[in-house]
């Protein structure tokens, strides 16, 4: 019986501030609370900036998630077999050059998948459109030498596959030094602002509550049996300590959200995420530049041996 009645001693201490958290709660939302405690300006200033980032972190994340994706730039509209995707486009010329029949060279396009099939990137992808292209025109080429135009989709189809690989490396870059500490602020930082701030929120509700109840005696928490004989100034001094460690807590509260949130709000590593962010771009776009930069001039070469080739041929011919 004993060990009943201390069950409910605990589970009404408990359910108590909940209970009266919650009546004071609804009072407010139907608009019948008299007082409402107001929060520090300084206070409601931060909640709006941890507001602020809570979103901006909400929307940068909603886009960069993007690099977790190897194929987000992939085309939906083209159809790759596990033999396209069998071997790197270097590997494939590779067997290309060594090919010694018509066979063979489609054996090296047509290789059965490997372990990990090639990634499906955008860059990947017209590496092995460009590579399957000039291997077309070498097929069908009957003059002397090599066609310039299988010539140039070949060194393309190298070049874009090394832009590729350039940019799944920066794309790891970015998971691990930007996507996850973003994050982390946002699934753990933001998330202890949020907690602080709703602690807050809770004393308050308790102190209003307590307000509440000292201005109307008749009024009761649920689960408190109504004193009975007590005299006004018993429930009255008994009213200010309650008002008084509902003020102690509400305050402690508040002071440990305020340091939570300026924290969240001083922390370098947002803005220093950004910055990683920034330079693995940077450096896949710097070594886009320069393996195009080497591939432009063979290419202007080819074309222009080929101009020159055409016009030799036409001037003969008239």
């Amino acid at each position: 019986m004993d060990k009943v009645q201390a069950f409910g001693k605990n589970f009404t201490a408990s359910f108590t501030p909940f209970a009266a958290r919650t009546q004071q709660y609804v009072k407010e939302q139907l608009g019948q609370a008299e007082d409402k405690t107001q929060l520090p300006p300084d206070y409601i200033e931060l909640e709006k900036r941890v507001d602020a980032l809570k979103q901006v972190h909400q929307k940068m994340l909603a886009v960069t998630n993007q690099y977790s994706h190897e194929a987000y730039d992939y085309p939906a509209n083209i159809k790759e077999s596990f033999g396209d995707l069998g071997r790197t486009v270097s590997e494939k010329v590779h067997l290309l050059s060594t090919a010694t029949s018509p066979a063979e060279a489609q054996a090296a396009l047509t290789a059965p998948p490997s372990a990990k099939p090639q990634p499906k990137t955008f860059n990947h992808a017209i590496a092995r459109a460009a590579l399957a292209s000039s291997h077309l025109l070498q097929q069908q080429h009957s003059g002397t030498g090599e066609d310039p135009l299988a010539t140039a989709l070949e060194k393309y189809a190298l070049a874009e596959e090394r832009v590729g690989e350039a940019r799944l490396a920066q794309d790891s870059q970015i998971q691990s030094r930007f996507l996850a500490g973003w994050s982390t602020t946002l699934n753990t930082n933001l998330m202890f602002a949020t907690r602080a701030r709703k602690s807050v929120e809770n004393s308050r509700l308790l102190l209003d509550a307590a307000k509440a109840k000292a201005k109307n005696p008749g009024w009761k928490m649920p689960g408190q049996a109504q004193a009975a004989g007590r005299d006004d100034e018993v429930a009255s001094e008994e009213a200010r300590v309650e008002i008084e460690q509902a003020e102690d807590e509400f305050v402690g509260q508040t002071e440990e959200a305020v340091g939570v949130m300026k924290n969240v709000l001083d922390t370098p590593e947002p803005l220093r995420n950004l910055a990683d962010l920034i330079a693995a771009q940077l450096e896949y776009h710097k070594k886009a530049y320069e393996i195009l930069s080497e591939l432009a001039p063979v290419v202007d070469g080819l074309q222009v041996e080929q101009e020159a080739s055409y016009r030799k041929s036409r001037d003969g011919t008239a």
